[in-house]
């Protein structure tokens, strides 16, 4: 099952300040959380088609690897986890650096399959690479990912990752394929472009993680070091990543019913122990992502 990511992580932020510093249904909400508060300000990536000097490795996290998710409001460093998922362009590399002090890897998100009128690149995309808008997303169309210009755009968010000292990336909405994009894109293509942003991650020395893209997990699962998903549990999809897990690869599933939050009826029980037997680390999370809510099944 292929559908729009439930969360569009990073809303319009128009008014932002800088000072320390995306499975299932969407829901359509369009409240819009403060980012995460930032150090300094973010520089703007340059596009380029490659990294400068290829990297000869990268982390590669394993099923063990403990995880948190934070992409708006101020950054709480307090969880004792061994990965932190923040947002490339709100987080500054100061806060990058000081997650690294305490022992901590940074996995930083972007939108790879959208393009969102508020980001400081945006004009960098032509008027033939944005589709259809996402639904329920104001700000946001979808990509022509074969579009050299939105490639360019990728490798220079990607150049951004490892300048800012990023770990890792985490690239949404990877599967436009399966929406009404506007695009005409097709499975073939969205394959080919998940394969690039892989590559492109680990000529820079940064581990990549396939987001959602459930009908293609099989296929892409040898390009990629890890898994994030959305609502896998409530959606009853969990079972697809056995490809990633059979290869030690861990899989980061967030879910956000209120039946899992108020352990209604024991739902967050036995949603939990289900996560523990299959292996796959499971938070339950505010939709916003703004660390107001916060129950892992480790």
């Amino acid at each position: 099952m292929g559908t729009i990511s439930l969360l569009r992580r990073a809303l319009p932020c128009i008014a932002m300040t800088m000072a320390t510093a995306c499975g299932g249904g969407g829901t359509g909400e369009e409240s819009e959380p403060s980012p995460i508060v930032s150090a300094s300000p973010t520089p703007q990536p340059t596009p380029s088609a490659t990294a400068t000097a290829p990297a000869t490795g990268w982390w590669r996290p394993d099923r063990t690897t403990s995880w948190q998710w934070q992409l708006n409001g101020t950054l709480d460093t307090r969880y004792d986890v061994t990965a932190y998922d923040i947002d490339l362009f709100d987080t500054s590399a100061n806060a990058i650096a000081d997650l690294h002090r305490q022992g901590r890897r940074v996995i930083c998100y972007f939108s790879a399959g959208s393009s969102e009128n508020w980001r400081p690149d945006d004009g960098q995309f032509a008027a033939t690479d944005r589709g259809k808008p996402l639904d329920g997303w104001a700000g946001e169309r979808w990509l022509k990912i074969d579009s050299a210009s939105v490639r360019a755009v990728m490798t220079g968010r990607l150049d951004l990752a490892r300048s800012k000292g990023c770990d890792a990336v985490e690239p949404d909405n990877v599967d436009g394929y399966t929406n009404d994009n506007g695009l005409g894109l097709t499975a073939a293509m969205q394959r080919d472009y998940n394969r690039f942003l892989a590559a492109e991650a680990h000529v820079r020395g940064l581990a990549v993680g396939l987001k959602n893209d459930l009908d293609q997990l099989a296929e892409l699962q040898p390009a990629f070091d890890f898994a994030v998903n959305e609502q896998c549990h409530e959606f009853d999809e969990c079972a697809g990543y056995a490809t990633f897990l059979g290869a030690g690869k861990p899989v980061f599933v967030a879910e956000y019913a209120d039946r899992y939050r108020t352990n209604s009826g024991g739902a967050r029980d036995a949603m939990c122990a289900a996560s523990r037997d299959q292996g796959v680390r499971t938070l339950i999370l505010s939709i916003k992502l703004d660390d107001s809510v916060r129950d892992s099944c480790d």
